[in-house]
C-alpha cells in the first residue's frame, strides 16, 4: 500500500510575493519622481494602522515643511480637520487657505488635497499640494495699507474708514455709533505761512493727540487733506457723543510748537448718531453737514435733518439759479436815493430778483447761495450790464430834466476772481455811458481780504471816473486807515444801525460817529433803510447827504422806477 505523500507547498508563492514586492518598490520610485517633479510642495497622505492621518510620501519641499514644524503636517492646527473630514467621508477635493503658525510671521499656503487611483488595499490615498503665497499675501497686505491708509499720519484714509465703517455698522443698532468729523480751522492759512514740511508735523501732531482720546474700539481716520473722521461707541443719547466733542476740544487747547513756533489751531466738529435710515456713507455726510455749520456757529453741533434740507435746498437753489442766469430770467429792481439836503432824486441802487416757477425767490436767500457756489461772479457781470442797458434806455425816454445814476453791487468774491476793472470798462464803453453815472458799491470784506489787490482794482475803476462806494460800513472789520489810502467816494451806513436809531441810543452814537467820520474825510454818505420823514429829517441834521428806504419807495421795476423818477422831477 502506497502512502500518499503530501505535496509540498507550492515552489511559485514565494516567487509571486517577491513580485509583488518589487512592483510596489517601483511604484513608490516612480510616485517619488513624479513628486519631485511638481513645481510645488507635494505628497501622498493615507491612514495608518490605527487609521489615522499619516503622510505616506513627499517631495523635498513638502517634507521641509513637514519636518519645519512642532507636529507632523497632517496634524496641525487648520489642516489636520480638514484631512480628517475627507478621508472619512466620500468626497473627492477640498481647497483652502492655510496658514501654518500665526497671521503675522506665519507662513500662507494654498492647500488642495485630491482623492487619488489606487493600486492596493492599503486604503484610501489624497495627493496634497501646497502652493506658498506668504509673499502674495505680503503685497497684498502692503497694497491695502497703502490703499486704506494715510501715509502721513498713519491713520486709516477715507477709503480704509469707509471700509471700517461698512464692517462695525452691518449689525450695529441705531444710537449705539456716531460719527464726529473735525475740521481744522486756518490750516491752509498756516500751511501757507509755515511751509508744507511743517505742515505736515503739525497733521501728525494732531493725529496723535487724537488718538489720547479714543476709548478702545473706538476708529479714526484721516479723510481730507485737514478734515479727520471719528467712529466712536456711544450709548442711547447724545451726551457721550457731546463730552467726546469737548474732549477734541481740549487737544487742541494746548498750542503745537513747530519750527521754533508756537502754533495754535482751532476745529469745527459735527457730530451725527446712527439712524435706522442710513448707512456708513451717509453718517460721515451728516457729520459733514453738521461741521459747516459748526464752522459759522463756532460750536459743536449734532446733525439734524434740518440740515439736510438746508443743504439739499441750496443745491436746488444753485442749479435752478444757474439755469436762470443763463437763460437770462432775472429781473432788475431799483431803489431811489434821495439827497437830503435838496430833496432832489439822485439816482437807483439796483438790485437782481428773481422770480422761479412763479415764486418770487428772497435775494436773502439766493444772493448766499451765489457767494458758496460762485455764481455771484456771473450773477455780478449780468446785473453790471443790465443795469446800464437800463439806464441807457432810460436816457432815451422823454420827462427826465436831470441826469440819473445807478449803483450795483460788486461783492468779495467778485473782486478777487474777475478782472472788476476790465468788465466796468466794457460795459460802459459798450453802453455809451459816462463812468460818473455809475456808482460801484464795494464790501468791507472785499477790501481786508487783499488790501493791496483791492486798492488796484479801485484806482483801475476810479480811472474810468466812477463813483466808489464802501458798503454796510459799521458791520466789519475794515481799518481806518484803508480810507485814507483808498479812493473812496461814499460811505454807505447799514441799515441796522439807521432803522432804530431813534429809539436806540447806542445806534445813534454809531451813525454819528459814522458820518463824524465821513464829514472828516470829505465823503459823501448815504444811509439805507430810510423809513419815516422824521428819520431822514434827524440823518439830514446830523449831516447824512444821502439817504434810501421806503420812505420813498421800495426797489421797484425798470418801468416803475422811471414813472418814479419821472414824477419827482415834475415835483422837483
Amino acid at each position: 500500500m502506497h502512502c500518499v505523500q503530501p505535496l509540498p507547498a507550492p515552489a511559485r508563492a514565494e516567487p509571486v510575493t517577491l513580485t509583488l514586492d518589487a512592483s510596489a518598490l517601483q511604484l513608490a520610485r516612480v510616485r517619488a519622481h513624479l513628486l519631485e517633479a511638481l513645481p510645488v510642495a507635494a505628497g501622498v497622505i493615507g491612514r495608518d494602522a490605527e487609521g489615522r492621518p499619516e503622510l505616506v510620501a513627499g517631495n523635498t519641499a513638502l517634507s521641509a515643511i513637514d519636518l519645519g514644524g512642532d507636529c507632523p503636517l497632517v496634524d496641525r492646527p487648520g489642516l489636520a480637520d480638514p484631512i480628517r473630514t475627507l478621508i472619512a467621508g466620500s468626497g473627492d477635493v477640498i481647497t483652502l487657505d492655510w496658514v501654518d503658525g500665526d497671521q503675522i510671521t506665519g507662513r500662507h499656503y494654498g492647500v488642495r488635497i485630491a482623492r487619488i487611483f489606487q493600486l492596493d488595499a492599503a486604503g484610501p490615498r489624497f495627493l496634497i499640494t501646497l502652493i506658498d503665497r506668504t509673499a502674495e499675501r505680503a503685497t497684498e497686505k502692503s497694497l491695502r495699507l497703502e490703499m486704506f491708509n494715510d501715509s502721513l499720519t498713519g491713520l486709516l484714509n477715507r477709503a480704509g474708514f469707509s471700509d471700517r465703517l461698512e464692517a462695525e455698522l452691518a449689525d450695529a443698532v441705531p444710537g449705539s455709533f456716531a460719527v464726529i468729523v473735525i475740521d481744522l480751522l486756518r490750516f491752509s492759512r498756516i500751511n501757507e505761512s509755515i511751509g508744507a514740511i511743517s505742515g505736515d508735523e503739525l497733521l501728525i501732531t494732531v493725529a496723535r493727540r487724537l488718538l489720547t482720546v479714543l476709548a478702545p474700539g473706538d476708529v479714526i481716520a484721516r479723510t481730507g487733506g485737514d478734515e479727520f473722521g471719528l467712529l466712536v461707541r456711544v450709548g442711547t443719547g447724545d451726551d457721550a457723543v457731546r463730552q467726546m466733542a469737548e474732549r477734541i476740544h481740549g487737544v487742541f487747547a494746548e498750542p503745537c510748537r513747530l519750527s521754533g513756533l508756537e502754533i495754535r489751531i482751532g476745529c469745527a466738529v459735527g457730530c451725527a448718531m446712527l439712524e435706522e435710515d442710513c448707512d456708513g456713507d451717509e453718517l460721515v455726510r451728516r457729520a459733514q453737514f453738521a461741521v459747516k455749520r459748526a464752522k459759522a456757529t463756532g460750536r459743536t453741533e449734532l446733525y439734524t435733518p434740518r440740515d439736510f434740507h438746508r443743504a439739499r435746498r441750496a443745491f436746488t437753489i444753485e442749479t435752478a439759479l444757474r439755469r436762470a442766469i443763463e437763460a437770462d430770467r432775472l429781473r432788475l429792481h431799483f431803489q431811489p436815493v434821495v439827497e437830503l439836503g435838496t430833496g432832489r432824486l439822485t439816482g437807483f441802487e439796483a438790485l437782481a430778483r428773481w422770480e422761479d416757477n412763479g415764486i418770487n425767490m428772497s435775494p436773502a436767500e439766493f444772493i448766499p447761495v451765489a457767494e458758496q457756489s460762485g455764481l455771484i461772479v456771473p450773477l455780478g457781470r449780468w446785473v453790471l450790464d443790465a443795469a446800464l442797458a437800463t439806464l441807457k434806455g432810460w436816457d432815451a425816454r422823454a420827462g427826465l430834466t436831470q441826469t440819473l445814476g445807478v449803483a450795483v453791487n460788486v461783492s468779495a468774491l467778485q473782486m478777487a476772481r474777475d478782472d472788476v476793472a476790465a468788465m466796468v470798462a466794457s460795459s460802459l464803453a459798450a453802453h455809451g455811458l459816462d463812468g460818473r453815472r455809475l456808482t460801484l458799491e464795494l464790501t468791507e470784506s472785499s477790501i481786508v481780504q487783499d488790501p493791496d489787490g483791492a486798492s488796484r482794482t479801485m484806482h483801475d475803476l476810479k480811472a474810468l471816473d466812477t463813483v466808489l462806494a464802501l458798503d454796510d460800513f459799521g458791520t466789519g472789520y475794515s481799518s481806518l486807515a484803508y480810507l485814507q489810502r483808498l479812493p473812496l467816494d461814499c460811505l454807505k451806513i447799514d441799515r441796522s444801525f439807521v432803522t432804530d436809531m431813534l429809539a436806540n441810543r447806542d445806534n445813534l452814537a454809531i451813525v454819528r460817529a459814522v458820518l463824524s467820520l465821513a464829514q472828516a474825510l470829505g465823503l459823501r454818505t448815504t444811509a439805507e433803510g430810510v423809513e419815516t420823514p422824521e428819520l431822514a429829517r434827524m440823518l439830514a441834521a446830523l449831516g447824512c447827504t444821502h439817504a434810501q428806504g421806503y420812505v420813498y419807495a421800495p426797489a421797484l421795476p425798470a418801468d416803475e422806477a422811471l414813472s418814479f423818477a419821472q414824477s419827482w422831477s415834475s415835483l422837483a
